[in-house]
């Protein structure tokens, strides 16, 4: 099973872009947080940022909010893929595709 659940900011403001067909996606980062006591009982936070895609089926129910900052559920799965660079090189990532997406109330600022 190829299952993905996170909770999360957007952490730049999202690239919304159209394939040639004209179907509509947008990628942008997702940092969720993680914390912990370390060996010496002090709390630690661990921030994992997370690439996205969502095509236009999801895109379409948070288009009108999604912006750097505000908080994301996104349920979805991982995506392995390949492309050449400008320079030829090979090139690997990884991306979380959603297939659910829902805009959580929560918003940071800049400021924080």
């Amino acid at each position: 099973m190829n299952k993905v659940e996170l909770d999360g900011f957007v952490g730049q403001e999202p690239q919304i872009r159209s394939t040639k067909n004209g179907n509509e996606f947008a990628v942008f980062s997702l940092a969720t947080n993680e914390n912990f006591k370390n060996s010496k009982g002090s709390w630690q936070e661990n921030t994992t940022w997370h690439n996205i895609v969502l095509w236009s089926d999801q895109l379409d129910s948070v288009k009108d909010q999604l912006r750097k900052g505000i908080r994301l559920y996104i349920e979805g799965r991982i995506v392995n893929r390949s492309y050449t660079d400008k320079n030829g090189d090979k090139r690997y990532v990884s991306e979380v595709v959603g297939t659910n997406v829902r805009h959580i109330t929560a918003e940071i600022s800049d400021a924080e």
